[in-house]
């Protein structure tokens, strides 16, 4: 993989999990729900306390049930906060898509995420997938965000009874079959203002399509692009690739439109 210096971009890498223990979130129930954040707590108590990573776990759940109170349940003003700052998933109650494939159902139980010290690893869970891990950068190296994530993967499954779910033909199972094989979504935030001052992608996902790259906006699926011009860009392919394809296919799409950035100066 090319060791590729980006400047100063916003770098995410990250991967789509479920545990063999547990239905896929579109099947599970509340009781699910809440047993599969208290299974996690085991692996977010190991981060916190570890000197990589640290942070804390912020948690929708309003309860465990019999199980009493949840010690890290946090108030609407710090949620939409964690939304704000794009570090926690917005209200899935109120996407249709999710909500069509039973994903949301019961929410907000099960829902949260793990925050690094740095804010800089973070663990989604209840969201599309049981568990999206994912790094956050900005102005790195592609390679080293790559090992960052693989780090924080190994130490999760670590934990006795967590077991990532796999298909011997397909790869890791994820919700949607998109993500099938690696679950590994890698973009990158990049500044276009040149192609997109019709305040439009449409050029860029011009450009895009045949390098093998998708064009999203700032916030993800079905948002608009940043008004500085910003979009979201990223690799499609999920299945039947090595994760380091899809690194070095971000790679190169960056390239290329980096290029035609500068070509469209006016």
């Amino acid at each position: 993989v090319p060791e590729a210096q980006l400047g100063d971009v916003e770098v995410r890498v990250r991967v789509g999990r479920n545990l063999t223990d547990f239905d896929l979130p579109g099947m599970m129930d509340k009781s699910q729900r809440i047993r599969f954040e208290q299974r996690m707590l085991q692996a977010f108590e190991l981060l916190c306390g570890h000197d990589a990573f640290g942070g804390c776990v912020y948690s929708l759940t309003p309860d465990f049930g019999d199980a009493g109170a949840n010690p890290n349940l946090i108030t609407a003003a710090q949620y939409d906060d964690l939304v704000a700052r794009h570090i926690m998933f917005k209200n899935m109650d109120r996407d249709v898509y999710l909500k069509s494939a039973g994903i949301s159902s019961d929410w907000p139980y099960g829902r949260g995420c793990y925050v690094s010290r740095d804010e800089q690893f973070i663990i989604w869970f209840g969201e599309e997938d049981q568990l999206r891990l994912m790094t956050m950068v900005r102005g790195t190296k592609l390679r080293s965000v790559f090992a960052r994530l693989k780090t924080l993967l190994d130490m999760v499954e670590s934990i006795d009874g967590i077991q990532f779910a796999t298909n011997e033909d397909y790869g890791f199972v994820t919700s949607c079959p998109s993500n099938l094989g690696t679950g590994m979504r890698a973009s990158v935030h990049l500044r276009l203002p040149n192609l997109t001052r019709d305040g439009t992608d449409a050029r860029v996902k011009e450009l895009a399509k045949p390098l093998g790259l998708s064009v999203r906006g700032t916030g993800g699926e079905h948002t608009p692009i940043g008004k500085d011009g910003t979009v979201d860009i990223s690799p499609r392919a999920r299945l039947f690739i090595q994760e380091s394809d899809i690194i070095s296919a971000l790679y190169n799409g960056i390239r290329v439109l980096l290029e035609e950035e500068r070509k469209a100066v006016a």
